[in-house]
């Protein structure tokens, strides 16, 4: 490890454990690293080298940690797992500051003030766990085990799904669907019948020509992908960037198209419109694997360039010279589908249908520099009871997001104020903090205070353990055994997360809180293992896998298999026409426009700007702004202004705003970026600060928070994706 980060370690190590206000005295104890199978020797340290996956965010990279006397002293990427390659994104390298958190949750906890107080009393487990399954039964008794619902992020949210099928209910909402990447997923199911993969199964090593709609590589560090694309890059790669802002990736482009915010869905039919025109479409391709290619090319005949140009404010003739650049690379063309699709609401669906569509006459569905096709290997279930029959999840009413992949988050929220179709009473929320994770803050904590109960299994004391009635302190991902982890890459396979070191404090992996749940509530039936590793070595046994060889190298890879065309592939497309569904049947069978639609967004009002957000290359959101290893990078944010507009405010680099939104709610303070890097029309800044919760002590108060200045959605009526750049803000002096 370097030295500068060495030294915060040991830094850390020195500090007292904060838990909520009440627990602040609590200390972090450390103890040997847990036993693993067949351990190396690191020569740099001497010590052993443990092999695992990451949790930094949702890439799942393999790891390998160096473990001496019980410490974790740096983590590295392995160069078995072909996710990491042997390197590692800035986070997951600093994901033992997670570990070593002064801050960490050590003792459950029981509230004893008003939710959202932070005033909580450290309990024993058998009180804990003891309030919760009463609180369970209850609920389950008086109003059905529906009346639960799970909020989940993260791997380790498994086990707790596990337990709350066999205690009865489906309402598992996770947030990353219907608040970052549900319109994607729904668009291209629709279009291919298959999303583009978690992670995105992207050949962007290979392309010729990328195209980055809103994705800002370089920023959004998803270490593959970075990689992939820092190759394409060196390659020469034809490199297209759409964006209000000059990002990361956009300094690499050969072109920077700077598109007014909310028209990106009339470029991309421009597009189509020319290279459908001008016949520079896989002809072959489009006539072997799509379906409904003359209704396309009809109903693009009216959005050509000069309309578009309108619309984009770009310039009509850069629109045609670069949709034919894209076409000429073809297949080995790359429009990136993103991530974060959830901007505008209303078109969002039909805005990824038109990348989609742009990608399947292109070919790259299926090609070398496109999409490619996983192969993941097969794993067995361990074999438990059937779950009891569920009623069908609460978040949707009769007609509502038909098409929508997963349980809305935001749904079940509003069946928690309504009852509707029937109420919701408790809430269990694994590794998300809904305070920052939902829209409309003041929904959610309106319906905070109508629940029986209220259950946060965290690692950090986040804003939304501060309103939970009991506080279940879970080991870090460094710490604890999860469920096998599949790989679905070019190479696939299954990784395994394990423990390098002992639990901090009295904290517990996922699996026993979940076993321990389970036996409390009389559903020891599901839970007839003793402990994660035996669970795990049945399932490998049952896989064919070897368990012992897994631990020792974290992954275990399948037998290479082609995965694009070029390498033997037999392409299968798989809607259920057999067919990518350029003209979607579906959709107009539900009332819905069969082909993409653009709506023109609102423009800011006089003295308002576009508030646009995203991400830094050091943090993922809010889950990683308390890591003072992280925070060495990068310990808050700034707004971006444009350098004219900052002029004509008399704002400098020494400034400090105020973000004031439509509807009157005010932003902590945060500094100013002017910059010649962003439209006059709109400011931008990076989502995950401005934390409110005591017990977060170097996070809170560091830079603002975007999420209380978004109270206004539009509701996406494809999937039920809350659009939140809608959203208007005015800057005053602080």
């Amino acid at each position: 490890m370097p030295r500068q980060a060495t030294l915060s370690r040991r830094r850390l190590l020195g500090l007292g454990a904060g838990t909520l206000a009440a627990a602040a005295a609590a200390r972090i104890a450390f103890g040997s690293r847990a036993a693993a199978a067949h351990p190396a020797v690191d020569p740099a340290t001497d010590g052993e080298i443990v092999r695992s996956v990451c949790e930094v965010c949702f890439w799942k990279c393999g790891i390998q940690g160096h473990v001496k006397d019980g410490v974790v002293t740096k983590i590295q990427g392995s160069p078995l797992h072909p996710l990491s390659n042997g390197k590692l994104c800035p986070r997951g390298v600093g994901g033992i500051g997670q570990a070593y958190d002064p801050d960490r949750l050590v003792r459950p906890l029981l509230r004893t003030g008003a939710r959202g107080e932070d005033r909580f009393e450290p309990v024993s487990w058998d009180e804990a766990l003891g309030f919760v399954a009463d609180k369970l039964d209850t609920i389950r008794k008086q109003h059905g085990p529906e009346a639960v619902a799970l909020f989940n992020h993260g791997a380790g949210a498994s086990w707790f799904k596990h337990l709350l099928s066999a205690y009865g209910t489906a309402n598992f909402g996770a947030p990353s669907f219907a608040q970052c990447r549900g319109p994607r997923d729904v668009a291209f199911d629709l279009t291919f019948g298959s999303d583009p993969g978690s992670p995105e199964v992207l050949d962007l090593g290979r392309s010729d020509c990328l195209v980055l709609i809103g994705s800002h590589l370089g920023e959004n560090m998803h270490n593959t992908q970075v990689q992939d694309f820092a190759d394409a890059v060196a390659r020469g790669a034809d490199l297209i960037v759409v964006d209000p802002r000059f990002s990361t990736a956009a300094s690499k482009a050969r072109t920077w198209l700077p598109i007014r915010p909310g028209t990106d869905t009339a470029l991309l039919l421009a597009w189509l419109h020319v290279i459908v025109k001008e016949g520079r479409y896989q002809r072959d391709y489009v006539a072997a694997y799509t379906k409904g290619f003359e209704r396309l090319a009809a109903g693009i005949e009216a959005y050509t360039p000069a309309w578009a140009a309108a619309e984009t404010g770009l310039d009509a003739g850069l629109i045609v010279t670069t949709a034919r650049r894209i076409a000429a690379a073809a297949p080995a063309t790359l429009v990136h589908p993103g991530r974060h699709a959830t901007w505008y609401g209303a078109d969002d669906t039909h805005r990824a249908r038109a990348v989609a569509i742009l990608n399947a006459i292109l070919g790259s569905w299926g090609h070398r520099g496109g999409f490619f096709r996983p192969r993941g290997l097969k794993l067995a279930k361990y074999p438990v009871p059937a779950y009891p029959k569920a009623k069908p999840p609460a978040d949707r009413l009769p007609g509502e997001a038909p098409f929508a992949l997963e349980p809305l988050a935001q749904g079940l929220r509003r069946a928690t104020l309504d009852g509707k179709p029937y109420p919701i009473k408790g809430w269990f929320v694994y590794g998300t903090n809904l305070i920052q994770a939902l829209p409309e803050r003041e929904l959610t904590l309106k319906a905070i205070d109508a629940l029986d109960l209220l259950v946060a299994v965290e690692v950090l004391p986040a804003e939304i353990a501060g309103y939970a009635d009991v506080v279940l302190p879970e080991a870090s991902y460094l710490e604890r055994y999860d469920d096998l982890v599949p790989v679905a890459w070019k190479r696939s396979g299954v990784a395994l997360r394990q423990p390098m070191i002992e639990p901090a404090g009295e904290s517990k992996p996922g699996w026993w809180i979940a076993r321990e749940l389970g036996l409390r509530l009389d559903l020891g039936a599901y839970f007839p293992w003793q402990d994660a590793e035996s669970y795990l070595r049945e399932r490998c046994r049952l896989s064919k896998l070897d368990f012992d060889a897994l631990a020792a190298d974290g992954v275990v890879l399948a037998p290479e298999a082609p995965t694009v065309v070029e390498d033997g592939l037999a392409l299968g497309i798989e809607t259920e026409s057999g067919k990518i569904e350029l003209y979607s049947e579906r959709l107009e069978k539900a009332g819905f426009s069969a082909l993409p639609e653009y709506r023109r967004p609102a423009d800011p009002p006089p003295g308002y700007f576009r508030l646009l957000y995203g991400r830094a290359p050091a943090h993922t959101f809010g889950r990683t702004t308390n890591n003072r290893l992280l925070g060495e990078l990068a310990h808050h944010d700034k707004l971006w202004v444009n350098a004219k507009v900052a002029a004509d405010l008399g704002l400098t680099r020494d400034s400090v705003v105020r973000l004031v939104n439509q509807d009157g709610k005010e932003s902590q303070p945060i500094g100013v970026k002017p910059t010649e890097r962003i439209r006059a029309d709109c400011v931008y800044m990076v989502h995950g600060w401005g934390h409110t919760a005591t017990g977060l002590r170097y996070a809170r108060g560091r830079g603002a928070d975007d999420g209380e200045l978004v109270t206004r959605v539009e509701v996406d009526p494809v999937m039920g994706g809350t659009g939140m750049r809608v959203n208007f803000v005015a800057l005053r002096e602080a």
